[in-house]
């Protein structure tokens, strides 16, 4: 996992290939202006999931897994709180390859949460379980899905 300022986002463009469209997109695209929904970048390599989440609390976000995208996440509207626990400290679960997602139960809570600041990105990767949109109010943000 990573969490940094997006005026930092550049320096992270060589640690996949695919990086450098997502990154161009993030700096170049008023994000608060995309449409809810897929957004297309490059086809399958590169796209946006724009969306409106919460109120939620820890209890009711559930931990998530990815095998074939990184998401870097950014709240757009307001703070967002982000669980994280690691991939080797959860059981086994049934894997999505349709939504590329191992959802875990509700209630099940990440071992650490951060607070995410509007400004801010978080990047997860395929060993990061992450438990987003921990609000208290309705916030919209984007995730960018790159693919490893």
């Amino acid at each position: 996992m990573i969490l940094d300022s997006l005026e930092n986002i550049k320096a992270y463009e060589a640690m996949n290939p695919n990086f450098v469209k997502a990154i161009e997109f993030i700096q170049n695209t008023d994000l608060a202006a995309l449409p809810l929904g897929r957004n297309e970048v490059c086809g399958d390599l590169v796209f946006a999931n724009v969306m409106e989440v919460g109120p939620r609390s820890k209890e009711e976000a559930p931990i998530e897994i990815h095998r074939k995208y990184i998401d870097i996440q950014i709240p757009l509207t307001a703070d967002e709180v982000m669980g994280y626990i690691a991939k080797n400290e959860l059981p086994e679960r049934e894997y999505d390859e349709a939504g590329d997602a191992s959802l875990y139960p509700l209630g099940m809570l990440a071992t650490d949460y951060v607070n995410v600041k509007r400004g801010m990105f978080t990047m997860f990767f395929p060993q990061d379980g992450h438990a987003p949109a921990v609000t208290p109010v309705k916030l919209r943000k984007v995730i960018v899905k790159v693919a490893i």
